[in-house]
């Protein structure tokens, strides 16, 4: 049985060599993976994001330039390091730049703001003029009673 052990674990050491050196990969991508991508990607994003107003974080046509290349750039790392990407780290990263940066913009991505007043002009005056006119109507029918059976 003793040799029948050691030949089946000679026939599994590569699978397991393979295993190991996956999980050395993803696991071993903790605090170096996780300080390059602060130091290399973050502080271009910080410095990226601080050039636009802050009025428009919230517009993506201003912001997905930036996204992406922040987005590249934690490939790009993780690829150098021989990291698996994405990982943990890279979600927990950019769980981080929506608290920072977008935490107060709309699911869509785009920035709201108020339709022109051509459009939005005849949302507020049509309701106005209809309680206006049932009102009226209301009014002048109860003072003619006559003819109500």
């Amino acid at each position: 049985m003793g040799a029948r052990s050691g030949a089946t674990l000679r026939r599994q050491a590569p699978l397991w060599f393979i295993v190991v050196s996956h999980c050395v990969s993803a696991f071993g991508c903790g605090s170096h993976y996780e300080f390059a991508i602060e130091e290399f990607c973050l502080a271009k994003f910080r410095l990226d994001m601080h050039e636009l107003d802050e009025r428009h974080w919230c517009s993506w046509e201003d912001t997905f330039e930036l996204y992406g290349k922040l987005t590249n750039c934690t490939y790009h790392v993780a690829e150098k390091m021989n990291c698996y990407w994405p990982n943990r780290l890279v979600d927990e990263f950019f769980i981080r730049i929506h608290r920072n940066y977008f935490q107060d913009c709309s699911l869509s991505g785009r920035l709201l703001k108020d339709p022109p007043n051509r459009i939005l002009g005849p949302f507020i005056v049509v309701p106005i003029l209809v309680t206006l006119l049932m009102t009226g109507l209301v009014v002048w029918r109860s003072k003619r009673s006559e003819g109500i059976v």
